[in-house]
């Protein structure tokens, strides 16, 4: 299943490479609403919340009303969890409050878990040199993501495995690794990183791993065929 991506920033659209560089800008938000209402899920990130330099909260709710979105950035405790959820996400997505000093912090994880519901989480493991990325991809972990998903497992519904060094580039990205990824875990699994070709949609398809999408669909390299 392909999953396309919104990435706020500002109130707009945007797309960054490796994380750093913003190489695409829109300010037409609800352009990119009305074209993805078709998709089961729609992947929502607020770069400012989860880069500590601000929010776009009401206009994640208001796309949050439109479309089936898993939300992602800047979630941080319970309370952000759950208002997020009550914002109209379907999905929280966690990443780097699921680390205390460098581990996993399950106890957190439990709490989120009972707050708002496993079936509602996502754990997102982001990697850049084999190595987990937190804090916007700028803390590296001496952890690998198969460490992370082995002991995170029981407290999501789905991991979101992002090739950081591919993210941006529209290059493909390391399918032996998502294959290592889908092998460690029975929870869904989705991924995302350079992915530019409906083939690589379908590749990924035939693994079981879900596609998440945004350069080469907003730079039109990749046509945005109707969901199934």
């Amino acid at each position: 299943m392909l999953i396309p991506s919104i990435d706020l920033k500002g109130g707009k659209v945007v797309q960054l490479v490796q994380g750093d560089r913003v190489a695409i800008e829109r300010t037409d938000v609800f352009r990119w609403v009305r074209r993805f209402k078709d998709f089961p899920q729609v992947q929502l990130i607020d770069l400012d919340a989860a880069m500590g330099t601000g929010t776009n909260d009401e206009l994640v709710r208001k796309v949050s009303a439109k479309l089936a979105c898993r939300v992602g950035g800047g979630i941080r405790s319970v309370d952000r969890a759950r208002q997020v959820m009550e914002a109209g996400a379907k999905k929280i997505i966690l990443s780097s409050a699921l680390f205390m000093e460098g581990h996993p912090d399950l106890a957190f994880a439990a709490k989120v878990c009972e707050a708002v519901g496993r079936e509602h989480v996502v754990a997102a493991v982001d990697t850049k040199g084999g190595r987990l990325v937190i804090h916007g991809w700028r803390t590296t972990l001496a952890l690998s993501p198969l460490d992370a998903i082995k002991v995170l497992e029981p407290y999501c519904d789905e991991f979101l495995y992002t090739d950081v060094d591919h993210e941006g580039l529209m290059q493909g990205m390391d399918m032996e690794v998502v294959k290592a990824v889908r092998a460690a875990t029975k929870r869904r699994v989705c991924a995302a990183g350079g992915i530019t070709t409906q083939e690589e949609v379908n590749t990924l398809d035939a693994m079981g791993v879900d596609a998440v999408v945004g350069m080469a669909i907003y730079t039109g390299t990749m046509e945005l065929l109707p969901p199934k």
